[in-house]
């Protein structure tokens, strides 16, 4: 089974991870943040990851540390329980509709991290958490998984229902990208021959 524990501590935040890929979408999450908390656990039950998240952060300055570190060290969990890749779809897209509003994400776990992030709110807060620090968490996410990550918010007038589209997007990909293709388990799905190394 493929899992990965990673601890972090700088002097804004003190995390520590446990995540399991193929696991049946178990969360254990507290981050301090509690719409953060929502869709950390809407990642885990939709990729079917077990994900158990504790985070203490600098919250009496603002949620941004607190959101951008957790995409960092979820990231480097998840790029760390996927080893040597042999064997893993690679690429995946997921289209995730709620209510009116409709949100795709594509990746490719490629070694060459980037983020593409075409998402607005309406508003600026969904109960205590600023929106623009989703794009921060997502990028963190993708930088540290070594991930190419294209996220856009196609339609939609409700700033929950968007992110939580993009969330479970990202979760239904991550889910498709990271399985094992039982036709090529013996080998990395790219010419080079490896992946994981940025460039």
């Amino acid at each position: 089974m493929r899992t990965a524990s990673v601890a972090r501590k700088t002097n804004e935040t003190d995390i520590s991870v446990d995540l399991t890929l193929d696991g049946s979408g178990t969360y254990d999450v507290k981050t301090g943040i509690g719409f953060l908390d929502h869709m950390l656990e809407q990642l885990a039950r939709h990729s079917l990851m077990d994900l158990k998240v504790r985070c203490e952060g600098d919250l009496h300055i603002d949620g941004h540390h607190t959101t951008e570190d957790c995409g960092i060290a979820i990231g480097s969990a998840f790029k760390k329980a996927l080893g040597d890749m042999k064997g893993i779809t690679r690429y995946a897209s997921a289209y995730i509709p709620m209510d009116e509003t409709l949100s795709r994400v594509a990746l490719d776990i490629s070694g060459r991290p980037f983020l593409v992030w075409k998402v607005t709110f309406p508003r600026e807060k969904i109960g205590e958490m600023d929106t623009e620090l989703f794009e921060e968490f997502f990028r963190a996410f993708a930088f540290a998984a070594g991930m190419t990550l294209h996220v856009e918010n196609l339609y939609g007038v409700n700033s929950h229902h968007i992110i939580e589209s993009c969330f479970k997007a990202l979760a239904r990909a991550v889910r498709t990208a990271s399985e094992i293709d039982p036709r090529k388990t013996d080998s990395v799905p790219s010419t080079k021959g490896t992946l994981g190394d940025s460039l």
